[in-house]
């Protein structure tokens, strides 16, 4: 794969454990961000050419909602990967995201990302 998978995980150990998740899947990683300034910094760094999204909810420094609209807008397929999300909310605000709640099996979450980047791109 050439396009990296974005993590923004600010937890380190379920970063860490993502991160070799998203790797064991065939891809790179770029991150994990930890807060929402990262998460930006990383988007404009790539010009939001990434293959995924892996994003928990809530970070250190706020929400991940405003990076993850501008992945949506740039039609980068989400994976929102939290335990404080309510799926139903996710699926509405982002209809096009998958939901995978924390915690996920490695597997579970590997079979979701293979899914979203096969999917056809809506921007």
């Amino acid at each position: 794969m050439t396009e990296p998978v974005l993590l923004v995980e600010d937890e380190l150990f379920i970063a860490l454990d993502l991160q070799a998740t998203i790797e064991d899947a065939g891809f790179s990683v770029e991150g994990p961000c930890t807060t929402l300034t990262e998460a930006h910094d990383a988007i404009d760094r790539y010009g939001a050419a990434f293959a995924a999204a892996v994003l928990d909810v809530r970070l250190a420094d706020d929400t991940v909602y405003p990076a993850a609209d501008r992945l949506e807008a740039a039609g980068v397929p989400i994976i929102f990967h939290s335990g404080h999300a309510d799926a139903n909310e996710m699926r509405r605000r982002y209809p096009a995201a998958t939901v995978c709640p924390k915690p996920s099996a490695p597997s579970e979450l590997a079979e979701a990302l293979r899914q979203c980047v096969t999917k056809p791109r809506i921007a």
